[in-house]
């Protein structure tokens, strides 16, 4: 197989032990543990930043949200990236997306330019790119019926979008749902849900028991088209990069019919780390703590908070409902693989955008507190070539998100070109080989204030085989983890006189890797 097919599931916020094959044993996921047991299973890959946007940019170009440019939601990755899609597109692959795309602003907020700031200030350093930056905002599609994507968007040629969450996603789904099923479009939610009065995420509008049936949910939408992309695809010679997209599990939770119920909140543990002490400087997990105790904690949007118990073990219970809907999805997906003999020829990966703390420390969401939960992602490569992938191999090396598209590029027989940061992981993937790797950086850019933080937050993380270490803006404190001592992260050694040394030596490798990563792209000019 000389130029294969390439499937790539993925899910939205998703973290890495909640799949079977990572070790869950509550979670039904027979679809996705079947591809592990196939091919090969990176157990440590981890996000280049904990948030929608800026990951998605960056598997999609191999490279940091720091020099892609879309640093956070609502930036745009400039249309004048090069994506792994478009490189396999211009070497003659179909290619296809189906679901959530995310690498434009989607919420319908525009952005706070300057002369909103204090103090104020004249326009950006760089002027707006050429070209469209709306394709995926919601109001446009709301308001105009014939509105749509350009195409190629992003390397692909064929788009079909679920924008957002929930059973009140938009794009092309709820056109699709308005136009076939326009009884059910008119009862998607929170004001038309089934009640559910001992939800206490339905009080927050974090949850809701959707009218939806199964069959026309966004999770069974977006694998009919993409079973209708790979029909289209089985009479056509090209080999295809297909792209199929979930939004959920994402919250809001509206896991539809049965799934709702497939699991008690009851049932559900809760995390080690939920009512485990902690040591060392958290101001920020002690703010969040303090603002639930006084009843303020803000629950309504998608930003963290400190969850009870109770609404902890409700989202577990709802998480798992959805991906076990996503579940099932994936397996009528590649049974279509199958059944229109394009499995032989296809490498099928199954990934997700980021975690979610689910409890870990009591919290909710995600947010800039790099816990494992939220920055470690599944990552399964599941080859047809008997070379490659093995029976149920895994690797405990460091992988990161970055290394997708050079590992799908390296697989398509296309060489790298400059400016991806990312590295191939076949050598890996075909015979164990050690990377080489001892360090992922992880950066994020905060869109809101919090914390009692008198900016919003930024910060950079450098996460190796043993330790994590976590340096935050404008505050003199961080955060440094034992992994090996410590795995549920409860003991922060950053002022133990012990660790200074080691803090010392990983805030230089922290200094060393953003050196590593900023951008070198295009390459300097030659000098004799």
């Amino acid at each position: 197989m000389s130029r294969p097919n390439f499937l790539l599931f993925m899910t939205d916020q998703q973290r890495a032990d909640h799949v079977g094959a990572y070790g869950n044993r509550v979670v039904r996921t027979p679809s996705i543990d079947g591809l592990a047991e196939r091919g090969w299973t990176a157990t440590r890959c981890y996000v280049a930043s904990p948030i929608c946007m800026p990951n998605r940019a960056s598997l999609m170009t191999g490279r940091m949200p720091s020099v892609h440019g879309a640093r956070h939601n609502g930036v745009p990755l400039p249309l004048c990236e090069r994506t792994f899609v478009k490189r396999l597109r211009d070497a003659g692959y179909a290619t296809a997306l189906v679901g959530k795309a995310h690498l434009q602003n989607i919420s319908g907020q525009r952005a706070l330019w300057p002369g909103a700031q204090d103090p104020p200030t004249e326009g950006e350093a760089r002027r707006p790119e050429a070209g469209r930056f709306d394709q995926e905002w919601e109001p446009s599609w709301q308001a105009d019926p014939a509105f749509d994507v350009d195409l190629p968007f992003y390397g692909f040629d064929h788009v079909r979008l679920a924008i957002n969450h929930a059973d009140v996603a938009g794009g092309h789904y709820r056109r699709w749902l308005e136009r076939e099923h326009p009884e059910v479009a008119a009862v998607t939610g929170p004001e038309h849900a089934i009640p559910t009065p001992a939800f206490e995420l339905a009080r927050a509008g974090q949850a809701w028991r959707t009218r939806t049936p199964e069959a026309l949910s966004t999770t069974s939408w977006v694998a009919d088209e993409t079973c209708k992309v790979l029909a289209a695809r089985a009479d056509d010679r090209r080999p295809f990069f297909v792209q199929c997209s979930f939004p959920d599990p994402h919250h809001p939770f509206t896991p539809p019919g049965r799934f709702w119920d497939l699991h008690d909140p009851e049932d559900m543990a809760l995390p080690p780390s939920f009512d485990a002490p902690v040591t060392g400087p958290l101001a920020h997990r002690a703010w969040l703590h303090a603002q639930r105790d006084a009843g303020r904690a803000v629950k309504h949007t998608p930003a963290l908070f400190a969850a009870t118990a109770r609404e902890v073990r409700e989202a577990l219970a709802l998480n798992y409902g959805s991906i076990a809907h996503i579940d099932e999805a994936i397996g009528r997906v590649l049974r279509s693989l199958e059944q229109h003999e394009l499995a032989r020829d296809t490498v099928v990966v199954f990934t997700s955008d980021h975690g979610d703390y689910f409890g870990d420390h009591q919290l909710l969401w995600k947010g800039p507190l790099h816990y494992q939960g939220l920055t470690r992602v599944p990552l399964v490569w599941a080859d047809p070539t008997g070379a490659r992938g093995g029976a149920a191999a895994t690797s405990d090396q460091l992988c990161s998100t970055l290394d997708i598209a050079p590992t799908i590029l390296a697989r398509a027989g296309l060489t790298l070109h400059h400016g991806i940061q990312g590295r191939s992981l076949l050598p890996a993937i075909d015979r164990g080989a050690d990377l080489g790797r001892d360090h992922v950086l992880i950066e994020e850019e905060g869109q809101r204030t919090m914390f009692g933080f008198p900016t919003r937050t930024r910060m950079r993380t450098l996460q190796t085989r043993q330790h994590r270490l976590s340096v935050y803006h404008g505050v003199p404190w961080g955060e440094l983890y034992d992994l090996q001592a410590d795995p549920h992260e409860c003991h922060n050694l950053w002022d133990e006189p012990a660790a200074a040394r080691l803090r010392d030596e990983l805030l230089h490798r922290l200094v060393q890797s953003m050196i590593e990563y900023a951008n070198d792209s295009p390459a300097p000019t030659a000098l004799a």
